[in-house]
C-alpha cells in the first residue's frame, strides 16, 4: 500500500502554516503482535503512536520524544516513544473492562506528560491535565497552554492501520486567522477511511485542492525497541549487588522482560558474578601513590 509506514511534511505556501501526515502499517502491527490488547486499548495506543510520530516532526532534536499518560482509570498507563530516526515503540497497561468514550471514561483522572530526551542535555518535560473528548484534544490543550501555538491533530487507528493529520501555525510567522480557520474546517471533513487508506497526495488534493501546498519527501517509520542486554546489566548494577543476589538466592536466576517488545533477558549465578566482578575491576582505585 502506498504511504505505508510513512511520515510526510507539507507546507501551505505564504500562510505560515505547516502540516504533517503519518500512516503506520507494519510498525503498528509489530506493536500489536507483542501484546494482546482489547480494541478500546489498542485504539488509544495506535492514536498515541501516531501522535508521538507527528509531534516528533515539529522539533529539532537528537534523541527521543515520549508521550506518557498516567491515570487512575481502566486504562491507567500509556507510553509511546518516537526518535529522531523515526523509530517508534509503545505499550499500555489496563484493568478490564476498558470502555469506549471520552478520556474521563477511558483513563479516569490523570495527566499527560511530554518528555524530550535530547542527547547530551537534561530532559525537558511538559505536563497537562488529561482533559477533553479524545487524546488529540488533550494534546491540543498542551500546545495552547505550554507553547501558545495554534495546533490541531486528527488521529485514527483500527486493528490494521493507524494514521493521523497535523496542522500548526509556524512560530513567529504571520498568518491570517481566516486562513487557519479555513484549513481546520476542511481538515474536519476527513474521514477515518480516507486517513487509513487514501494515498497522501490524493488526500491532500481532496482537502486542499484550492490551496498552494508543498509536499516534502516522505520518510520511513519503523518499529524498533531500544532495549539491550547492556541496558539491563546497567539497571542491575544500579539496583546493587545485595538486592540482585537476593533475587538469585530466591529464584535461581534473574529474569527481566521488556514491556515494549516482550524480549526476556536471563541472568544466572555465573552471569551475575561476572557482572559485579567486572564492576569492581572497572571502578578506579582511590589509593594515591
Amino acid at each position: 500500500m502506498k504511504n505505508s509506514d510513512t511520515f510526510q511534511r507539507f507546507l501551505f505556501e505564504d500562510m505560515g502554516i505547516r502540516g504533517e501526515l503519518v500512516r503506520l502499517d507494519a510498525s503498528w502491527q509489530a506493536v500489536l503482535q507483542r501484546h494482546t490488547y482489547p480494541p478500546n486499548v489498542s485504539r488509544q495506543l495506535g492514536q498515541a503512536l501516531v501522535a508521538v510520530t507527528l509531534l516528533s516532526g515539529t522539533i529539532k532534536f537528537k534523541g527521543a520524544l515520549i508521550i506518557q499518560v498516567q491515570s487512575r482509570g481502566p486504562l491507567h498507563t500509556l507510553v509511546v516513544q518516537a526518535t529522531h530516526r523515526q523509530t517508534i515503540r509503545g505499550l499500555a497497561h489496563w484493568h478490564d473492562p476498558v470502555p469506549a468514550g471520552a478520556l474521563s471514561e477511558v483513563f479516569g483522572e490523570g495527566r499527560l506528560v511530554l518528555t524530550i530526551q535530547n542527547e547530551g542535555a537534561e530532559p525537558y518535560q511538559g505536563v497537562v491535565a488529561l482533559e477533553g473528548q479524545c487524546l488529540s484534544a488533550a494534546l491540543e490543550n498542551y500546545f495552547a497552554n505550554s507553547e501558545q501555538l495554534a495546533t490541531r491533530l486528527w488521529l485514527f487507528a483500527d486493528g490494521q492501520r493507524a494514521a493521523g493529520l497535523f496542522l500548526q501555525v509556524l512560530p513567529a510567522q504571520a498568518h491570517a486567522d481566516d486562513d487557519w480557520t479555513r484549513l481546520v474546517t476542511l481538515a474536519d471533513t476527513v474521514t477515518e477511511h480516507e486517513m487509513l487508506h487514501l494515498p497522501f497526495e490524493d488526500l491532500l488534493y481532496r482537502l486542499y485542492h484550492e490551496e498552494k501546498v508543498r509536499l516534502f519527501e516522505a520518510e520511513p517509520v519503523v518499529f524498533r525497541c531500544s532495549c539491550s542486554r547492556q541496558r539491563i546489566e546497567d539497571m542491575l548494577l544500579a539496583l546493587g549487588k545485595a538486592d540482585v543476589e537476593a533475587i538469585i538466592a530466591e529464584k535461581g536466576l534473574v529474569e527481566v522482560d521488556c514491556d515494549f517488545c516482550n524480549k526476556r533477558y536471563q541472568f544466572d549465578r555465573v552471569d551475575i558474578g561476572a557482572l559485579f566482578s567486572e564492576e569492581i575491576k572497572s571502578t578506579p582505585s582511590s589509593t594515591r601513590h
